[in-house]
């Protein structure tokens, strides 16, 4: 039997990159997948093809992430088509870098709404559903740089470290109901974001990782199944790195 077989998983921000390998991973693990992002545009459309090509429901909701209401009405919509909620992940993220002294507060705002805030958004959300189940995995992805911190990255370091004080605490708070709550920091991956950077960028972080490369969105996306399946069934309120030993 596949390890997510009839489960329902919502996936924010999973039109690409991380999001979308994580999307594909737990589809060929029998997952039904929605997920949802800023606009459905074809580029969407097109993942929600993929997905189902694994033979499981699959849908993209266009939702801003970061707007409270928006999401009590997206989740609301996705409990109606799917029936159950059995994993979220909560994967929306942007980043606007730049030196403390030089950013601007809508720079901050922009990081913290859509980083930190559509989690809380997400999980205010989804929890009464998996409290009437008894049962739900919640797993923030988190950085490597919210455990560490990053010059030049106050704002995005300072979300991703919110999402592990998240994950901890919504362990904590709900753990009786038998909802489980984690956090992944992932280190330098490989993504259109990383592609951008220029060779000598990219060979300076690679410098600093034991492994010497870039992980695969799907190197990542292997740990969140972990953590979406009862393969990790007594494990909540965790923060796993998949960094290549970069921040061990």
């Amino acid at each position: 039997m596949k390890l997510l077989e009839g489960k329902t998983a919502i996936i924010t921000g999973a039109a690409r990159g991380i999001g979308k390998a994580i999307a594909l991973r737990f589809a060929a693990e029998g997952c039904n997948i929605a997920f949802t992002d800023l606009v459905i545009d074809e580029n969407a459309l097109a993942t929600e093809k993929e997905i189902a090509a694994y033979g499981v429901k699959a849908k993209g909701y266009a939702s801003n992430a970061a707007n409270f209401e928006e999401t009590h009405t997206v989740v609301t919509e996705i409990q109606k088509e799917f029936g159950t909620i059995d994993i979220l992940v909560n994967n929306a993220g942007i980043t606007k870098d730049g030196l403390m002294m030089r950013m601007s507060e809508a720079q901050w705002d922009a990081v913290m709404n859509v980083n930190l805030k559509s989690a809380f958004n997400f999980i205010h959300a989804c929890t009464p559903v998996m409290m009437r189940q008894k049962s739900g995995s919640i797993i923030n992805m988190s950085s490597v740089v919210g455990v560490s911190g990053n010059a030049g990255q106050a704002n995005y370091s300072a979300s991703k470290a919110g999402m592990i004080g998240l994950a901890k605490s919504i362990a904590k708070e709900l753990g009786s109901r038998g909802i489980r709550a984690n956090a992944i920091a992932p280190g330098f991956i490989e993504t259109e974001m990383t592609h951008a950077l220029s060779d000598e960028q990219r060979a300076k972080w690679t410098d600093t990782i034991p492994l010497r490369r870039g992980g695969s969105p799907d190197e990542v996306a292997k740990v969140a199944l972990f953590l979406a399946s009862d393969l990790s069934s007594y494990v909540s309120g965790q923060v796993i790195h998949c960094c290549g030993g970069m921040n061990c």
